[in-house]
């Protein structure tokens, strides 16, 4: 079958195609949903798509109270974010993942971002909603108690924090960044500051419907 003409690929002329996820979740299962998550990785991939985002605490389930506390389940959460990862290279497209990540003795609610077979950034949500059926204090810190800007995740130091910027290095015009629901509610979200230095696509993580 002849190939077509790169005249007629969108990143030809500067466009990025991005793909937003609504992944069947399974509660406090890291391994079933990141099943649910290659499935749909690959499917972008076939489409075409250059970044797929999921919603916030995908990988994990996001109404999961004190389950978010327990080492089995945050560890395995670690494990499948290096499966995520070989399968975002396999499928040639950037994803980004919700899950909860702990650096040290603190857990951050995080989008994670993984290409190339390897975990590029990791950024931790920074206004935590604490108010009628939300109270995300109970488990997660916000971003500016973290100590360091660097996080190890699969054996790597990674960057770990919020308004990171992501660059494709081969696809001009390619710039994003992250941020989790409730940021994009507060009076400065990351997202405007995000923008300001230079991100032309800006990702909000949500586990809300709103």
């Amino acid at each position: 079958m002849a190939q077509p003409h790169p005249f007629h690929s969108p990143r030809t002329h500067g466009f990025v195609r991005v793909a937003a996820a609504t992944p069947v979740v399974h509660t406090a299962d890291p391994a079933a949903n990141a099943e649910e998550h290659i499935a749909l990785i690959r499917q972008a991939g076939a489409q075409g798509v250059d970044l797929i985002v999921f919603p916030e605490l995908s990988l994990s389930g996001y109404a999961i109270d004190d389950l978010l506390m327990q080492e089995a389940l945050l560890a395995e959460v670690e494990r499948q974010i290096a499966v995520l990862a070989e399968a975002s290279e396999e499928a040639g497209v950037i994803a980004v993942v919700g899950a909860p990540i702990r650096n040290g003795d603190t857990l951050y609610n995080c989008a994670v971002v993984l290409g190339s077979g390897a975990v590029l950034g990791v950024v931790p949500k920074t206004y935590l909603p604490n108010y009628r059926e939300y109270y995300e204090k109970r488990w997660f810190a916000p971003a500016a108690s973290r100590s360091e800007d660097t996080i190890v995740l699969d054996g790597e130091s990674v960057d770990f924090a919020p308004g990171l910027i992501f660059e494709a290095v081969d696809r001009p015009g390619f710039v994003f960044a992250a941020e989790i629901c409730e940021d994009f509610w507060a009076p400065q979200p990351p997202s405007t500051r995000a923008a300001l230095a230079g991100a032309r696509i800006l990702l909000n993580l949500s586990a809300s419907n709103i």
